[in-house]
């Protein structure tokens, strides 16, 4: 790990996956939690994790660096299960891409336990990891000016969830009702980093 320094209170820590990421985001959590660590904020994103309103950064990077990664934790909630309707207009162009007819993409992608692995984008908006690099995509050549809120979408090795309508150059595979952001929810986001996440059909997938 590598922790470099962000302001006068923060520190940016730099991993070498995103497992190792989430991995990193759960243990500062749990730190956190039992009081033996005092941070504001704790941001994960692909590779890093951002720790902000630190007293000391200067010990805690010290700390770090003489750490290796930690395993990641066990799971101690049920998956959060999304009902989608795989009708896409991206549908067949992934399947061309994997190579597969469009039914085995709606086969792999419901038995698939995905995780979040961070947020960002939109409030809401949550980048699942799971699927093996082999079902990785390309985005759009030609991102679309507007994707429909509950669009469900893949980039790269994630699959999104569009919380609200907005632009977007993911392929996007099918719909959901299911509501990401709700400001009278507590909380408001439906899924947070290290929350696990399953698909499954509805309708004539």
């Amino acid at each position: 790990m590598t922790a470099l320094p962000v302001g006068d209170d923060a520190l940016l820590v730099k991993v070498a996956s995103g497992a190792q990421a989430r991995a990193l985001h759960a243990e500062l959590l749990r730190r956190r939690a039992e009081g033996s660590l005092t941070v504001r904020e704790i941001v994960p994103a692909a590779r890093t994790v951002l720790l902000d309103g630190l007293a000391d950064p200067a010990r805690l990077a010290s700390e770090l660096a003489s750490c290796e990664a930690p395993a990641t934790p066990p799971h101690a909630r049920e998956p959060v299960e999304l009902p989608v309707r795989y009708d896409g207009p991206d549908l067949a162009e992934v399947a061309a891409h994997w190579r597969v007819p469009v039914r085995e993409v709606v086969r792999i992608h419901t038995n698939t336990e995905f995780t979040v692995a961070f947020c960002g984008f939109a409030p809401g908006f949550g980048y699942l990891t799971g699927l093996p690099a082999r079902y990785d995509v390309p985005r759009r050549v030609t991102p679309r000016t507007a994707v429909p809120a509950g669009a469900v979408a893949l980039a790269g090795p994630y699959t999104g969830v569009y919380p609200r309508s907005s632009p977007g150059g993911w392929q996007v595979i099918g719909t959901t009702e299911a509501v990401l952001w709700d400001h009278a929810r507590v909380p408001a986001a439906l899924l947070s980093p290290g929350t696990r996440v399953r698909f499954t059909p509805v309708g004539d997938a």
